[in-house]
């Protein structure tokens, strides 16, 4: 595997294989988990070379967020990826992704960014949005693969690429999950072990509500506000448990079948997030 900290390094690796390969990129935080791993793997599926990278960005990081303290685990991850058969890894550090201040950046549509995880996190997708247009822009693969365990990111995502007319398939990849159905997340690692015990309560909320909607249950604001006031009666401090569309995650009309219910709540000092298609 190839590490390239500089965008002119990678854009040169990349040069001779674009006219000969497909190339799929895979782009991360680092900190990697089996579920990134996974990510990779698929990404062999649709491409001859695989681009992963490594960039922790601040723009996607409220000012009382944990930017300086997320785990990074650079040497760690190299092996992992180089396990997995990526042939070449991004890795620039701030100068690189942004050699002045970046004041041009992508605005999702409101009605996208401003519920959910958006409402919780002001900001967000909107640097989000940003780094990832410009990492497709450095890396211009064919395929980019991202997880649904960050389903409201996965659709701004798609939407992005679509109304920018990108040339690049976005192909989600399932979450990866612990045997007890936490989703595996790089925050995983700040629970305490009884943080960790306690954890899988949030996926079991979802499962009940999917196996009751399955059921014919159309009350939905009654099972979420059961599921929130479940978890708050266990110590957690939920953010929202809501069932939406899969299409644009807003509240679903009578008839919408293809549905998904997302949670997000704070254990402890952990901000958990999951969903569940329906």
């Amino acid at each position: 595997m190839q590490i390239h900290p500089t965008i002119a390094g990678l854009r040169a690796a990349l040069a001779d294989a674009r006219h000969q390969a497909r190339v799929a990129f895979v782009p991360t935080m680092g900190n990697l988990h089996d579920g990134h791993i996974g990510l990779m793997r698929k990404a062999r599926e649709h491409a001859d070379v695989v681009v992963a990278s490594i960039f922790v960005n601040r723009l996607q990081f409220g000012p009382n967020e944990d930017f300086d303290n997320y785990p990074r685990t650079f040497k760690d991850d190299c092996a992992r990826l180089a396990d997995a058969g990526v042939d070449h890894l991004f890795a620039p550090d701030e100068k690189e992704m942004y050699p002045t201040p970046q004041r041009y950046h992508v605005e999702p549509d409101p009605a996208h960014t401003d519920i959910l995880d958006g409402a919780a996190r002001p900001g967000h997708f909107r640097g989000m949005a940003t780094v990832v247009l410009k990492l497709l822009n450095i890396v211009r693969p064919q395929a980019a693969l991202f997880g649904k365990k960050d389903y409201q990111q996965l659709m701004i995502i798609r939407n992005m690429v679509g109304e920018f007319a990108l040339p690049i398939d976005i192909v989600a990849g399932e979450t990866r999950r612990a045997d007890d159905g936490l989703a595996l997340s790089s925050r995983n690692g700040y629970l305490s072990a009884a943080e960790r015990a306690e954890a899988p309560r949030l996926n079991r909320q979802l499962r009940r509500i999917g196996e009751r909607v399955a059921a014919g249950e159309r009350d939905f604001l009654r099972l979420e506000t059961e599921a929130v006031a479940e978890l708050a009666a266990h110590g957690w401090h939920p953010d929202y448990i809501s069932i939406r569309r899969r299409s644009d995650l807003h509240p679903p009309h009578a008839g919408d079948e293809s549905l998904v219910v997302l949670g997000a709540a704070r254990l402890g000092a952990t901000r958990l997030i999951d969903n569940l298609e329906i």
